[in-house]
């Protein structure tokens, strides 16, 4: 059996060979308390890293069950592990060479606890172990080199030492925080557990007292932690609940509808509105919004000058485009803001039902969202192509049941359309509702609803699958992800810098894995864009993010179906057919 001595033995015997040499110790060692498998070896010390696991059977690692008893503390505690691995390797492995020789390295990761393919628990088979877990953990080598020559005693010195002591600090139990452990698998439980209140307590989100919102800098995601202002519920929207772990717990419950964030400028509304945007994510404790919660279907939605549309319905808000452009099917490469943000909107709508929207002013095309009654005296409607959302509003929750959150300072004419108005003032909130309807009453706008009887149809699309090319050069499959915001697809490049939601770029790599994915498998010219999503995350949630992928991928990050059709959606190359519509 392949075993420590003989990987030893191998990796001093190549030292000083080509680094392509390295090639010959990929396949599966036996240590004394794990098993190493080397999966892929980089052909180059300046390439891709290679990639390794490590298994640490039950009877080593003793991780209590109960920490991994449900489907929320499985996931908890496979981040916590990898973030454990990262530690212990950061304070061990060092540069040993050329190019990335001596990193020893786990996938990027933020605040957001998500689903990973870094790290698994492995579960007992054996009745006296039934209550311990293991642990498989993937991460990434650079094989050490002296230009392009194998440094076979640095690579022993790293895999045969280093490798092992990492995986003793990190993943066994014995060697971790418990309670430290056992806080961050409760932590997530609960904001989990909250999450799934919402919808039977006619609430959308969920913002706890306590809750640190200010994060320390546009680049830096920690909370702001001198001159904070924790955040308090208004009486009249608080609402309370008992956690599975931490108990009781309340906060401001904003309900179902349509809801106005208001204030002067830099008094926290957007602030807020980001929290609430990233509440469909669980985050680490310490993160100050740990129990900010949301929607799992909450999208923001902005204007995105630029972007390309393919195909979309976007008639319930533009019609009459000069030179008689279609709207039902309407293609631009270059749309505008208020284009694109009706694109947004329908393509949100198309892969869900009931989504819940999230609009921010700053980042919103304002001819998209108020025409008011001096314009429209100015420019009668025959003679304008947009009807403004603040006229569309009510149609999404009356007729679709779809939400909307949004930060308006500067037009009171929501006034008359929202069911609930919050107001930011020094980072608190209040509750202004009443007071908001009575200045509408009290201040009569006169303007012309502009919206019609209903919203109007939304028209499911058939990708072409011509149209989704992975393939580059000689290669049948080419893709490459640039941070968060970028994604190389084929001869493409998709720009995603517009879609907020993504926040880590193993997320990226994954939507475009399912992108490959759903091309090979489900796009046949039949099915619906929506259909194929479905189809594709129904094999994830069966089988794992590892179909994505023909080996073990340990940089991968579970997504959200919006944001794998927003990838889709900004393909410059997309084409599709409308297939049918669905009138409310």
């Amino acid at each position: 059996m392949t075993n420590k001595e003989s990987l030893q033995r191998h990796l001093l015997q190549l030292d000083n060979r080509g680094y392509k040499a390295y090639k010959d110790i990929q396949g599966k060692y036996e240590f004394s308390e794990f098993t190493l498998i080397i999966d892929y070896v980089q052909g180059d010390p300046f390439a891709s890293p290679s990639k390794f696991r490590v298994i640490v059977p039950p009877n080593i690692a003793q991780i209590p069950r109960e920490l991994f008893n449900s489907r929320s503390r499985e996931i908890a505690l496979r981040d916590y592990l990898t973030r454990q691995f990262d530690r212990a390797a950061h304070s061990i492995s060092s540069k040993r060479g050329t190019g990335k020789s001596g990193m020893i390295a786990v996938t990027r990761f933020g605040q957001e606890v998500l689903e990973r393919t870094s790290a698994f628990i492995i579960s007992s088979n054996t009745y006296d172990l039934e209550d311990l877990g293991g642990v498989e953990l993937r991460f990434a080598v650079g094989l050490p080199a002296g230009g392009r020559s194998i440094l076979g005693r640095q690579a022993a010195e790293m895999l045969c030492e280093d490798i092992p002591q990492i995986v003793s600090n990190s993943l066994k139990y014995s060697h971790l925080n418990a309670a430290e452990c056992r806080r961050h698998v409760e932590t997530v439980e609960d904001a989990d557990w909250l999450r799934q209140q919402l919808a039977e307590n006619g609430l959308v989100a969920f913002v706890a007292d306590g809750s640190i919102l200010p994060r320390r800098t546009g680049v830096d995601n920690s909370p702001l932690l001198n001159n904070a202002v924790a955040f308090q519920s208004p009486p009249s929207l608080k609402v309370e609940f008992n956690c599975p772990n931490r108990g009781l717990i309340s906060g401001m419950g904003i309900p179902a509808g349509i809801t106005l964030i208001v204030g002067g400028g830099y008094h926290g509304k957007s602030t807020l509105l980001r929290a609430i945007e990233l509440g469909v994510y669980n985050r680490i404790p310490g993160d100050g919004r740990e129990f900010v919660v949301t929607n799992p279907a909450a999208v923001k939605i902005r204007a995105e000058d630029g972007r390309s549309v393919a195909g979309v319905d976007i008639s319930p808000f533009i019609n009459h485009l000069p030179q008689g452009r279609d709207t039902t099917q309407f293609y631009t490469e270059n749309a505008s803001g208020s284009t694109s943000q009706a694109a947004n909107i329908i393509e949100a709508l198309e892969v869900a039902r009931m989504p819940v929207l999230l609009v921010d002013e700053d980042t919103a095309a304002t001819n998209f969202m108020i025409r008011d009654r001096r314009m429209q005296e100015l420019i009668a409607k025959d003679k304008e192509p947009i009807t403004p959302f603040i006229d569309k509003v009510k149609h999404l929750y009356a007729d679709y049941g779809v939400s909307t959150i949004l930060v308006m300072g500067g037009s009171g004419d929501y006034f008359d359309v929202a069911d609930t108005v919050i107001a930011l003032e020094n980072f608190q909130a209040y509750n202004v509702t009443e007071k908001a309807k009575e200045i509408a009453k009290n201040y009569s706008i006169s303007r012309a609803a502009e919206g019609g009887e209903n919203f109007g149809e939304i028209t499911q699309r058939v990708p072409v699958p011509a149209s989704l090319d992975p393939s580059r050069g000689g290669r049948d499959v080419r893709v490459k992800v640039r941070d968060v915001d970028e994604l190389a697809f084929g001869t493409e490049d998709i720009d995603l810098g517009a879609v907020e939601q993504i926040v880590d770029s193993g997320q990226l790599r994954a939507i475009a894995a399912a992108m490959v994915y759903a091309k090979q498998q489900y796009m046949d010219g039949k099915r619906t864009l929506s259909e194929i999503i479905d189809l594709v995350m129904a094999d994830i949630d069966a089988q794992g993010m590892d179909i994505l992928s023909p080996f073990p991928e340990g940089d991968f990050a579970m997504f959200r179906r919006f944001e794998l059709a927003a990838a889709i959606n900004r393909l410059r190359s997309l084409s599709v057919v409308a297939k049918m519509t669905v009138d409310c």
